[in-house]
């Protein structure tokens, strides 16, 4: 059957190239814009991406808000009743504070301080993602980290010890990130007390608190007890309040629908033009069926014949796509964009290419399959 199909794609090589073109621009679209959607979702979420998270850990942010990136400070107090609770092994106290950063060459920067104790360094950055320095260069005055993909867009050459400026105040980059970018204003890390000084802080707030429970107490009563002690204040699972912040962000710039459209609108375009081309394609082969039909052929052999052709159509288009998006991850590597390529999104993009191309081809499917033998001599 697929030597058969085969012969029918290589017979009409123009319309064979269309419908290989149609699929790799199809699929390399919903691709590329899939991809840069996790990667800007990566970057909604990474001030929890960063942080040495903990299953027993809780997050307590003040209650009006359901984005992390943009929370009302809190009582410094709050730190001090909720660590005496009985089932609560330790509240750490977490600052962040927007500052702006200038450089040697004048240029400036929104940047935001994340402050954490010394030398535990709760919030980040993980050893995964320092790209040179040690994390325990944070604990030096006015010391801070920055991250490697931000020199372009700064403007500027990053190295350990560099000067800065934040808020006026000098500074040096002690810790150099890679990938550990945010979405909006860039995070510098810093120890608790940098924090304060660099980012102007008031000595009797922090922005949120990661509270350890003592093994055996419950997450979700301890949520719950929360909301009822504390009303200003509200406990998060980490990962429900990432997915929160990530879920905020996209209603609130229409990101998700911008790229929602795109992606519909390749796979309809996609699945009109293969199903177009393969119709006309089957008109000209018209007679070919029509004398499989005579000799013997079933209708639903001739069916499975036009089907095939669409098998081998969607996995030559799907290789060449995957060409082409692998060459676009690495191409786009250096810039900072971590393009991520798991085997549950290929396996999504191979099944999404097979529907595209086998649904497309029920039009010709449904044009044979009415098809006389005697209407074609």
């Amino acid at each position: 059957m697929l030597s058969l199909a085969w012969k029918f794609i290589r017979f009409d090589r123009a319309k064979s190239f269309g419908i290989i073109t149609a699929i790799v621009i199809s699929i390399f679209l919903i691709g590329q814009q899939l991809s840069l959607l996790f990667f800007l979702m990566g970057l909604m979420g990474n001030l929890v991406n960063n942080a040495d998270i903990q299953d027993n850990d809780i997050w307590i942010i003040e209650s009006q808000s359901n984005n992390v990136n943009a929370i009302n400070s809190i009582d410094q107090r709050n730190v001090q009743e909720i660590g005496s609770l009985d089932f609560v092994e330790k509240a750490i106290p977490v600052i962040l504070a927007p500052a702006q950063a200038t450089f040697m060459n004048g240029k400036t920067a929104a940047v935001t301080i994340v402050g954490a104790p010394a030398p535990e360094f709760r919030m980040g950055p993980s050893s995964a993602k320092i790209d040179s320095g040690r994390i325990e260069n944070l604990m030096q005055p006015y010391s801070l980290s920055a991250e490697y993909f931000n020199a372009r867009t700064w403007e500027t050459e990053l190295f350990l010890n560099k000067p800065i400026e934040i808020n006026g105040k000098a500074a040096k980059v002690g810790l150099i990130t890679r990938n550990a970018q945010a979405f909006g204003a860039s995070f510098m890390y810093a120890s608790l007390e940098n924090a304060r000084i660099l980012g102007n802080f008031p000595r009797d707030q922090v922005s949120l608190l990661v509270c350890r429970l003592k093994p055996g107490m419950d997450k979700q009563e301890f949520i719950r007890m929360v909301g009822k002690n504390f009303p200003h204040l509200r406990a998060w699972d980490p990962k429900k309040l990432k997915n929160s912040t990530v879920k905020e962000i996209l209603i609130s710039s229409n990101m998700g629908m911008s790229f929602g459209t795109l992606v519909i609108f390749a796979m309809i375009s996609g699945f009109f033009i293969i199903g177009l081309t393969l119709y006309s394609s089957a008109l000209d082969r018209i007679k070919d069926y029509g004398t499989l039909k005579a000799i013997g052929a079933k209708k639903g052999y001739v069916n499975k014949l036009i089907v095939a052709q669409a098998f081998l159509y969607a996995a030559i288009g799907y290789i060449i796509a995957m060409v082409l998006i692998i060459g676009f991850k690495f191409g786009v590597a250096n810039s900072g964009l971590n393009i991520e390529l798991n085997i549950p999104f290929l396996l999504f993009l191979l099944v999404l290419t097979m529907v595209i191309s086998i649904g497309g081809s029920l039009f010709a499917v449904r044009k044979i399959s009415k098809l006389e033998p005697a209407s074609v001599f």
